[in-house]
Formats: structure tokens, sequence, C-alpha cells
């Protein structure tokens, strides 16, 4: 503890980007985000061994995501004390919680770990992309693009390692995958436990009342683009290995699609989150609601590998919207950066959580083609709402 606030008390520049130190956060995201990614691709394999209903899988899902409600209260604690232990342990709790999953007997105990992963989880969310904001100086955009790299391509990696080890070892074998996690860890502390949660400021955190009340009118838009992407994001992420394996794919192909999709991801955040510091926020924002339904129409029409400069496409645009989203809310509320990045995380992960139901409930009922083609028309309901943004601080 005491290292953590002499650390807090060390002087930084504002202006600076601190390559090293926010590739250490964006190190822990890639870890803790590689055990997250091992969910989708297992579905497949929890409708077989627990003969549950597409929606029943979505809703684990929803039980991972669920606890991200408690990111504004964390977030409203990480303005005021610094939780950097949070982002260290990331990888081990989730290590732990998602290797354990293959050996789950009921859908029960499937819920419960994780419900602790998405506690978890949330933590790290709403500590860590701050403090790589914070060490970002005045590229704001770029430091969130390169936190998300670490998540995409931990859920890039996440997929193709579980399923991996799913043939190699059995489902039964899964639990060794935690080892990664504890070592992780352990890397982590060496390295995070010099690194300030907060740098100096000139102003005091606003009290949490008034600073929702401020978030008001910046809320609408921000809902509706969350709601808008949701389908879709929900569509791609959580179940495209259960779409392609019910046109006849196998699992390993399934998961590998899933891969690709979020390696295309990768070069997106990044792209994303450099191009909206040089172009701004709301025209990147866009031309990515703009592209990604065409590129999902055309995925839709074609078959076999046709489908991979597209998902690739696909992973490009639908994933680079998110740094740019966390640059924008970031840098509009800048006193109070955790609060209102916990919000901002909050809202997308209930609204996702929503979107996952009824993506997998249309899926249950017309089919997953007819769930992928409504996700598709989503994305465009949200262009009007672009204008309805403060105009950005910069």
């Amino acid at each position: 503890m005491q290292a953590e606030t002499q650390a807090e008390a060390r002087p930084a520049e504002a202006e600076a980007f601190d390559t090293g130190q926010v590739l250490t956060i964006v190190g822990a995201h890639a870890v803790h985000d590689t055990y997250t990614g091992f969910l989708p691709p297992m579905l497949p394999v929890f409708v077989e061994t627990l003969a549950l209903s597409r929606t029943e899988a979505g809703l684990l899902t929803v039980f991972n995501q669920a606890p991200s409600l408690l990111q504004p209260f964390i977030g409203h604690l990480a303005d005021r004390r610094g939780l950097r232990s949070l982002v260290i342990l990331a990888p081990a709790i989730g290590g732990a919680t998602m290797s354990l999953l293959g050996i789950a007997p009921t859908y029960g105990l499937l819920a419960l770990l994780l419900v602790i992963s998405g506690i978890n989880s949330a933590a790290l969310h709403s500590v860590a992309p701050v403090m790589a904001g914070r060490l970002s100086g005045r590229s704001l955009g770029r430091g969130m693009g390169l936190w998300m790299l670490g998540g995409e391509l931990g859920r890039a990696l996440g997929p193709i390692i579980i399923v991996t080890a799913i043939e190699v070892l059995g489902v039964s074998g899964t639990p060794w995958l935690m080892v990664g996690g504890f070592v992780a860890s352990a890397m982590l502390y060496v390295r995070l436990r010099d690194v300030p949660v907060h740098l100096s400021r000139s102003a005091e955190p606003l009290p949490w009342r008034r600073m929702l009340t401020i978030m008001g009118p910046f809320l609408v838009p921000l809902i509706a683009i969350i709601t808008v992407r949701a389908f879709m994001i929900s569509a791609l992420t959580t179940y495209l290995p259960l779409f392609l394996t019910e046109e006849g794919a196998e699992l390993w192909l399934a998961g590998a699609a899933l891969t690709l999709l979020e390696a295309a991801g990768v070069a997106g955040a990044l792209l994303g989150g450099s191009l909206s510091d040089r172009l701004g926020r709301r025209p990147v924002i866009g031309i990515a609601l703009a592209v990604t339904p065409v590129l999902m129409f055309l995925f839709l029409l074609v078959d076999g590998w046709l489908r991979v400069p597209l998902l690739l496409g696909l992973g490009l645009t639908a994933l680079s919207v998110i740094p740019v989203l966390m640059a924008l809310v970031q840098e509009s509320f800048p006193e109070n950066r955790a609060l209102a990045n916990g919000v901002y995380m909050a809202l997308s992960f209930l609204i996702r959580s929503a979107a996952v139901l009824v993506v997998g409930a249309i899926g249950d009922t017309w089919g997953m083609r007819t769930a992928f083609a409504v996700s598709a028309v989503a994305p465009l309901l949200g262009l009007p709402f672009l204008w309805l943004f403060p105009k950005e601080r910069r």
C-alpha cells in the first residue's frame, strides 16, 4: 500500500506518451482477455454436453458480463484511491476461472465461475484503461487504440488456444491453462508496482451525483451508439462459432474464424484510435457504422474461403469504434475519467448482454442466419445520433 501511495505521488509529464508503461498495461489487458476469449468457442461444447438451447448458451455470456454494472462504483473509487492491485491480479483470477469451465459439471457452476470472472474483468476495465489514458498525454486516441489492441490480441489468441487445448488435452485438460495467468500476474507485479494510477491534475474529482447529472446529455447519443453496435458485436464475437458449426464447419475451424476476426480487430483498434486523434472521433465512428453492415451482408451471401477477407474487414471496422468511444468519454470528463469510463463500460456490457439474449432468441426462433441479418441492419440506425454528441474537448 505504501508503494502504491508513493508511486501515485510521483510527478509525471501530462503531455508525454509513456510508451513503456502504456505497453505494460496493454500486456495485462492482452493476457486477461486471452482467457475471456475462451467462452465463445466453448459454447458449442456446452450446448452438446449440457443440452442447452441457444438462448441458454447466450445467457452464459450475460453471467460473465453482468458484473460490469459494478464498474461505475469501482471507477469512482479509482478516481480517489490507487487500485493497481486489481490490474496485477486480473490475469491470475481470469486464468483460474476460465480454465475451469471445461470441467464444470453443471450449468450452475458454469454460471458461478463466469460471474467471478466477470467481477475480475469489471475491476480491470475500470482501472487499467484510465491508467493507460493518463499515461498517453495528448495522444489519448492512440493510447486507447493500444489498450484495445491488447484486448483484441487476447481475444484473437483465446479461441485458438482453447480449441487447440481441447483437441490435444481434451476438455478435462483445460485447467492446465491457468498456469499462464499466474505467471503473468507475477510478471505484472514486477512491472506495474511503480506505475502511477493517477497523474498530477489541476482539479479534484467532482462528486459522483453531480458528475452523473453533467453526463446526462452526453449519455443519450452514447447509449444509442452502444445499442446499435451491440447487436453486431454480439453476433460476431459470441455466436460466430455457433453460426459456423451449424452451417457445417468443424469446431476448430469455427474457433479459428473467431481468431481471424479478432486478429483483424487488433489492427482496427489501433488504426481507429490513431485516426480519431487526427480526423476527430465522430467521423471515424460514422465511417465504421456505415461500412460494417455492408461487409456483414456480403459475409452472409458468400461461402467457404470467400468469407476470410470479409471476416478481416468486419474485424477491422466493427471493432475499431471501441477505443474511439473510450477516448471520447475520457476527454469529455477529464476530472472524473475513471467514473466516466466506468459508466461507459457498465452501459456497454449491460446493453451488450441484453443484445446477446435478443440475438440468441432470434436464432432460436428463425435461425442464426436471420439473427446475423438483423444484427447487420442495426448499426445504420445509429448514424443520426452522432450529431448529438457535444463538441469534442481536444
